[in-house]
């Protein structure tokens, strides 16, 4: 079965609680239960990561070489200041798109840069929960079309 590694920056894993007028009242734990079982019936498997630390998202980039063939990334706050983040992309040759739960470009404006967007295959913002699968969905459509899937 092919896979894709879904990685979570920092203060996703307070979803649910964290300002739900922003983010919703999903948790990280549902997210990754709905991606799992959408992915598993177009026959996808599912990695699926948090970390509050830099190095980390950036170590799992690393490691997606060879194993996964795609990456879902929401950065988070890193989205717009991480270039560590954008150059482990831009090293990696595996596909990756950006998603956000809620749309960057309409919120404060130090938030409508994306340090992740020059590198990514694509972004989806704005859709809340749904915008994984939605990135789930844009990346399988993409591997296929390259026909790695």
């Amino acid at each position: 079965m092919a896979s894709i590694l879904i990685l979570n920056g920092p203060n996703l894993n307070l979803l649910g609680t964290r300002q739900p007028e922003v983010y919703g009242h999903v948790t990280l734990d549902d997210i990754a239960a709905q991606c799992r079982a959408h992915a598993a019936d177009a026959g996808w498997d599912i990695t699926f990561e948090q970390s509050n630390h830099e190095g980390a998202l950036i170590d799992w980039l690393h490691g997606a070489r060879g194993v996964h063939a795609g990456v879902i990334l929401n950065a988070g706050a890193y989205t717009h200041t991480s270039i560590a983040l954008m150059d482990a992309i831009a090293s990696i040759e595996v596909p990756v798109v950006e998603v956000h739960l809620s749309n960057i470009h309409a919120r404060e404006r130090f938030r409508h840069q994306s340090r992740i967007a020059p590198v990514a295959i694509g972004q989806i913002a704005g859709f809340g929960a749904k915008g994984y699968i939605l990135a789930v969905d844009a990346l399988i459509d993409h591997l296929e079309q390259l026909g790695t899937a």
